[in-house]
């Protein structure tokens, strides 16, 4: 037999949780075909002797709404191996929308996920106003990577309710009856669910609530029976969960289960102001499953943590008026005028300015802020907290902060982890990856563009928990399983996400020995010179979407075969989606 590809002698992890093997794979038609012993020859033939062959990386939390209207490839997420990927997470996004509400839409994505609202004016074309029309204009391109798009309550709530939404007044019955047939006709038109927000992290450019935050149960449970009359769809949750209301918040994500039938997934992270309140959520999650509700949730594999840097939009003094003043002045301008012992007296004596006193101590907590390193280090210990080092050094904190911001020219970045390092080491990260309702999350591949570069998920997983963490480290197998077939079942992709006959030929060939991440760094390539993260990934030796080489040794081809998916995907005929009862450490 002749195939279109045959990746030879690799050492698969086939996306099941099940141990590696080596062997052969085989394409053809966009599918794998063959798997194992391939006598038959290939178009193509890849030696893959002492490389990892992985499915391809199904991210199903990013924000690339409005950059897949206008660009390609969507880079970061594509240099570190992912081949599918679902945006309109958080409850956030550019549809359905009204040309009077685009200002509020774009103003809340900017504030949220920062995305620079000049590039996203640039950018957008709004050729869209319902969200079946945005699907038509996501399908009219081509990409690195296969969209998956769904459904934002913010803009669905906005669209609905006009600035009666963005006050955070009640839905009435006409409008939650409006936004219930709205959703049924996302999902129709091929929306993967609905998202929704309940942070109070979750703010606009002008330090305005996101519109979702006090929606209602009634609200909530007549969008999910939305998603019921389409017959598919999932709901996807982020929310504070406090102690005082989490069993509250659990149990009212349970009803709306069991009234809509729809699956729910939900971020879990733990919070170093509650450091134990995420066991109670994986508790949930295990009691819903237990009745038969299908809940699931999204995990970081380390800590969500915000870079700080004079190159970046924050960092301790960024809130200061007489930063303010200079913070668009080119980076070399800025370190002078820094350096200057009349402007250092007079930042120093400031106090920051702004309406959420959270942000301003997040900017400020020093028990929870490091130097990155190069190459970076995500796991630091305490005793090189930017608190513990000006304390070695008889220092004022804002002092020794100030001063390690212009070493190296004002190019040093700091690394402070809001998330999942109470006890300053990822334990929390590992248990929580271990499990077997959760999935990876949280990558916000193209949001928070300059202060957050944690689009390279899939690679840090990969080597720090799968090869160079000192201990607690997880098999590989199952690492890759978190990744491909959970986070693509989780979404309703059961046509991918495995090394199987009958799937989709979405596959990485990896150098493992080699893989790894470039130090963050900053380009000027959104619309309107805007700024934004990048790192690339390392070790990738290619990358096929349907077939399909993408990317070569971490370089893109001419290929552009992604394409908009619309709605759930069964999987193949043969095919079965058993799932590992946990991880083995």
């Amino acid at each position: 037999m002749s195939y279109d590809l045959v990746i030879r002698g690799g050492s698969i992890a086939d996306g099941s949780g099940e141990p590696l093997f080596d062997g052969d794979v085989a394409v053809a038609d966009g599918k794998i075909v063959a798997v194992g012993a391939v006598s038959g020859k290939g178009k193509e033939e890849i030696d893959a002797k002492g490389l990892l062959v992985t499915p391809g990386f199904v991210d199903i939390h990013t924000h690339y709404d409005g950059q897949a209207t206008w660009e390609e490839r969507l880079v970061p997420s594509s240099w570190h191996g992912v081949t599918t990927t679902a945006f309109g997470n958080c409850g956030v996004g550019f549809a359905p929308v009204r040309p009077s509400d685009r200002q509020s839409l774009i103003e809340l994505m900017e504030g949220v996920e920062e995305i620079p609202g000049s590039a996203l004016h640039a950018g957008l074309k709004w050729d869209w106003e319902s969200f079946p029309d945005y699907l038509d204009a996501l399908d009219r391109r081509r990409h690195d990577m296969d969209l998956c798009a769904q459904l934002p309550h913010a803009a669905l709530r906005v669209f609905v309710m006009g600035e009666r939404a963005l006050r955070l007044e009640d839905a009435t019955a006409d409008d939650i009856a409006a936004m219930r047939k709205l959703a049924c006709e996302a999902m129709q038109a091929g929306g993967f669910g609905f998202t929704t927000s309940r942070s109070l992290n979750h703010m606009s450019a002008n330090g305005d609530p996101t519109p979702t935050l006090r929606a209602r149960e009634d609200e909530l449970t007549g969008i999910a029976m939305g998603l019921k009359d389409a017959g598919s769809g999932v709901m996807q949750l982020i929310g504070e969960f406090t102690p005082d209301d989490r069993a509250e918040e659990i149990a009212m994500l349970h009803r709306i289960m069991r009234a809509s039938g729809r699956p729910l997934s939900v971020i879990i992270t733990q919070r170093h102001r509650d450091p134990d309140g995420w066991r109670d959520m994986l508790a949930g999650l295990e009691a819903a499953n237990a009745e038969g509700l299908e809940m699931r949730a999204q995990v970081a594999p380390r800590s969500i943590g915000s870079m700080y840097g004079l190159s970046l939009s924050q960092h301790a003094f960024y809130l200061h008026p007489s930063y303010k003043e200079i913070a668009d002045k080119p980076l070399a301008e800025k370190v002078a005028i820094m350096r200057d012992p009349a402007f250092r007296a007079k930042l120093l004596a400031e106090k920051p300015v702004h309406r959420s006193q959270r942000l301003v101590e997040r900017t400020t907590n020093f028990d929870f802020t490091f130097a990155l390193g190069d190459p970076p280090d995500y796991e630091p210990p305490e005793e090189r907290s930017i608190r513990n080092l000006a304390a070695q050094a008889g220092r004022d904190p804002m002092e020794f902060v100030y001063d390690l911001l212009l070493e190296n020219d004002g190019k040093n970045f700091l690394f402070s982890p809001n998330t999942n390092y109470a006890g300053y080491n990822l334990d929390a990260s590992g248990e929580m990856i271990r499990h077997p309702l959760t999935c990876l999350g949280l990558s916000d591949g193209g949001a928070h563009v300059g202060h957050i570069s944690d689009s390279g998920y899939p690679t840090f997983l990969l080597t720090h928990w799968g090869r160079d963490r000192k201990s607690g480290r997880i098999e590989l197998p199952w690492l890759v399983r978190w990744m491909t077939s959970a986070t693509a079942e989780t979404v309703g992709l059961y046509d991918r996400g495995r090394i199987a006959p009958g799937y989709r030929a979405d596959l990485n060939v990896i150098d493992f020995a080699r893989l790894g991440q470039s130090y963050p760094y900053l380009t000027y390539d959104l619309p309107e010179n805007g700024k934004r993260f990048m790192q690339k990934g390392e070790g990738y030796v290619a990358t096929f979407l349907g077939g399909v080489a993408t990317y070569r040794d971490g370089e893109p081809t001419d290929a552009l075969p992604g394409k908009l998916v619309r709605g759930p995907q069964a999987a193949p005929p043969a095919a079965t989606a058993a799932v590992p009862a946990a991880a083995n450490a």
